[in-house]
């Protein structure tokens, strides 16, 4: 084991070098580095430089009313070609009934409507379904055919999307598909998302019709037949016209749209069309000397004019009230062209700048105290091995920031907190082998059998604990979102490099030193250590009394849950955050009369950080989506209006559908977790310690949310994450103390399964205290230094931390004795007289 090969001892110090010069990029400014390496480094997420996230989704049911209508229009023309009379036609939700007048007419009825039922998509699907009941017949789209022209809406709607953000000029934006009707979008540097929403949100179908000058909307303020009753938004006052539902110049066909200054100085919007839309434009306009023209977007009229010539040019401009802004930002929109089908807003995150870089400066800070101060403690706990220890920790450092740079990974707050973390488990897997090494010579063996048998026997405890903690960053990848799939990657990258450096790098490092100096005695550690190195505590003795304290804890924390609750965060309750920065201290009062003339529901205020800094919640709106960006803007509006100097630092709003789906992964990701632990357990041992320490898992958890509910902590993505680090920790804890049972097991083959139990507790105590210990140290700062979000996380781990280490003593053991007490060994004899240990073999 200690025996490395000037070869290997090569590579190995090739992949740390590697490590450190691929990490670079991160670390050191583009300017001094060459351009291959330049590109290859970490992103920082929008929670940390600042900017807006925004999920649009499609509106389905607006695209199912339009083919639905699209599906008259050709039914009716279809019976009217073959003279066929009807009594009504009909749409309701995804279906057409048309009921014929005659019922001698059915057959050719169908006959007349079989193309439309034939029809295909450009994917080959068939759209319309056709069945007949009695003279009725029904014409529905299929769920195939649905989804097909949804997909299509959706690739068209991404790609105008990404025009008309690029048209803005906001630098590296992300434009991507997520699921099946929802497009993702990541604006960095963007403070005030409302333009870009605003831009990405309207639909842009422009038209251009006839206005109707010689009737009038009916007494009852129906629109005659064939035309349509619209409101003009020329900036000239409210008033409304009637225009011609007949489209005689499409907006498809205009090639581009410009903003410019007409011979007053007003800004107006120059367009220009394609072949096909001059011609019908000068043909109109030809045809309708003296009249007025309408300019129809999105059914709206911005514009009116009389037609004074014919225009053959091709050319127009359109002119109303505009700034230099809004006539750039509708000549924007033309030029991108119109959305297929409405977008809404279902989930907003913006994150200013200054809040960015106030986290990454404490998040900075938390790491490196974390750090210095696990540096410290190895070195106090196990001398010179604490030197190779910490050695490997930066090379594991090192290695974990290289291939985040290498994938250009994202890092997010939650990533800050994943790393910090992976400095805790990278220490337990060194602690771990030190522990062994201490052990062996406690046991009398000469200084390099204990390290061989050091470094062999902590090499399956260390897989297997570091295993478990990857299947559940997995899961919790596959299920998560946005920063909660950062966090897994990180700790797992983490994770994966920890096992490399303490189970290679260390071990050749301490190779290395062996060779040159060839120790006689050897000393692992110093007299300073959390525990002492021999303890016989007989901790079966209180089983019971863990269980059933265990048990009533978790049965009130269950009550908990139920009454009062937990404080659902915006994730899972939808609502509106904003976090506000004013000028001078925040005048409360003033703040909750204000958003309570907004008439938006109940207005949680909270102070938090200096004086200044206030925290604002606002309950999932009733009306749907559309119902909570109007709140989003009125809160803005208001602000901006009576707190001059008030500043948005940060800013997220929720939907009802998001929320739900986000709250439904979170669970299931705790579910597959705790099936998954089981089976691993399970296969790696046998099925006693899979129950044992899955029950035991599942107990802490409950705590944990009992935890939540007593503290009133925001439950929401990032306490899933938190959740899910617990658990890891929790089953890596009893891996532990289960492996050493486990080979206990072995070498006593006639002791009494309870007294086998307390020796591997008390073998193990040592490096459970001492990696809790390790934990501790780097999650304190996270909890003392970061931000709101972060500082609620740590404080849930350290109270994980604790919970964890004591459920290994008093649950999961216990419960290992009371399962295996028959099937694992016999019970102890009657007269409680102990059965002498076999010897090793």
């Amino acid at each position: 084991m200690l025996r490395f090969s000037p070869l290997k001892s090569a590579l190995i110090a090739l992949v740390c070098f590697l490590g450190v010069v691929f990490s670079l990029p991160s670390l050191i400014s583009k300017d001094y580095l060459p351009g291959w390496m330049a590109d290859r480094h970490v992103n920082l997420g929008l929670d940390l430089k600042g900017g807006s996230y925004l999920l649009l989704q499609v509106d389905s049911d607006a695209v199912a009313k339009e083919r639905v209508e699209s599906l008259v229009d050709e039914a009716r023309t279809a019976l009217r070609t073959a003279k066929i009379q009807t009594s009504s036609v009909t749409p309701a939700g995804r279906s057409v009934t048309i009921t014929v007048a005659d019922g001698g007419d059915v057959d050719a009825a169908r006959k007349a409507l079989g193309p439309i039922a034939t029809a295909t998509t450009g994917g080959g699907v068939p759209e319309v379904d056709l069945r007949t009941d009695g003279q009725a017949i029904v014409l529905t789209l299929t769920d195939a055919g649905f989804k097909d022209r949804i997909d299509k809406a959706m690739a068209q709607s991404q790609e105008i999307v990404r025009r008309r953000i690029d048209e803005t000029g906001v630098n590296e934006p992300v434009v991507a598909r997520q699921g099946g009707d929802r497009i993702l979008v990541q604006l960095p540097g963007v403070e005030d998302p409302g333009r870009i929403k605003r831009l990405i949100g309207q639909t842009a179908k422009m038209t251009f019709r006839l206005v109707v000058t010689d009737e009038a909307p009916r007494a009852d303020g129906a629109a005659p037949p064939g035309t349509q009753v619209l409101p003009v938004v020329d900036g000239r006052g409210d008033r409304k016209i009637l225009v011609r539902k007949k489209v005689e110049v499409d907006g498809a066909n205009l090639t581009d749209a410009s903003p410019t200054t007409d011979q007053n100085g007003r800004w107006v919007v120059a367009f220009r069309f394609d072949s096909i839309g001059a011609r019908r434009f000068a043909e109109t306009t030809t045809n309708n000397v003296g009249k007025p023209f309408a300019i129809v977007l999105d059914d709206k009229v911005i514009s009116d004019p009389v037609i004074q010539e014919p225009i053959t040019g091709g050319r127009g401009q359109i002119s109303g009230s505009y700034t230099a802004q809004t006539a750039n930002d509708l000549a924007v929109l033309l030029r991108a062209g119109a959305l297929p089908v409405p977008l809404t807003v279902v989930e907003e995150r913006t994150i200013g700048p200054e809040l960015g870089a106030d986290s990454i400066h404490a998040g900075l800070t938390a790491v490196a105290v974390g750090f210095v101060l696990v540096v410290a403690y190895m070195l106090i706990s196990y001398g010179i091995f604490g030197v190779f220890a910490n050695i490997a920790l930066l090379c594991n450092l090192f290695l974990t920031l290289a291939l985040l740079g290498i994938l250009q990974a994202t890092l997010t707050l939650p990533g800050i907190a994943g790393a910090l973390l992976t400095l805790g488990m990278a220490v337990d897997a060194n602690i771990l082998i030190n522990e062994r090494i201490r052990e062996e010579l406690r046991k009398g063996a000469t200084p390099l059998a204990a390290l061989e048998a050091g470094f062999s026997k902590a090499y399956a405890t260390i897989t297997d604990s570091n295993l478990t903690t990857l299947i559940k960053m997995a899961i919790l990848f596959s299920v998560g979102t946005g920063t909660i799939k950062g966090f897994a990657v990180t700790i797992s990258l983490g994770i994966l490099t920890s096992m490399f450096t303490a189970t290679v790098v260390a071990r050749a490092i301490t190779a290395s030193w062996f060779r040159r100096f060839r120790p006689k005695t050897l000393t692992v550690g110093t007299r300073l250590r959390p525990a002492p190195d021999h303890t016989n505590f007989q901790f079966m003795r209180g089983r019971h009394m863990g269980i059933g304290l265990s048990v009533f804890l978790s049965v009130a924390s269950v009550v908990l849950f139920f009454k009062p609750g937990l404080n659902y965060g915006v994730d899972f309750a939808g609502g509106v955050v904003i976090e506000i920065r004013t000028d001078g201290p925040a005048d409360f009062s003033k703040l909750r009369s204000k958003m309570e003339t907004l008439h938006l529901g109940p207005v949680q205020l909270q102070q938090f950080g200096s004086p200044s800094d206030v925290l604002m919640r606002l309950e999932q709106q009733a009306g749907g989506d559309a119902a909570q960006q109007g709140a989003v803007k009125a809160v803005q509006e208001e602000l901006n209006k009576d707190f001059p100097g008030a500043v948005i630092r940060r800013q997220e709003a929720v939907g009802a559908s998001v929320s739900a789906e986000l709250f439904h992964d979170g669970m299931l990701a705790l579910g597959l977790a705790a099936i998954a632990m089981l089976g691993y357990i399970t296969f790696r041992f046998e099925w006693q310690f899979g129950i044992g320490a899955v029950v035991t898992m599942l107990l802490d958890v409950t705590k944990t949310v009992g935890f939540f509910a007593i503290t009133g902590m925001q439950f929401n993505l990032t306490s899933i994450a938190a959740i899910l680090t617990i658990m890891g920790y929790s089953i890596n804890d009893k891996v532990v103390v289960y492996d050493r049972v486990r080979e206990n097991l072995r070498l006593y083959r006639k002791m009494p399964l309870r007294e086998l139990i307390d020796r591997s507790i008390n073998e193990t105590l040592s490096r459970t205290i001492g990696t809790s210990l390790a934990i501790f140290l780097v999650t304190v700062p996270l909890a003392l230094l970061a931000g709101e979000q972060l500082r609620e996380f740590a404080w849930v781990l350290l109270f994980g931390v604790v919970l964890a280490t004591s459920s290994s003593i008093f649950i999961a053991a216990p419960i290992l004795l009371f399962l295996g007490e028959k099937s694992l060994r016999r019970p102890v004899p009657a007269d409680g007289s102990a059965a002498p240990p076999a010897p090793a073999e």
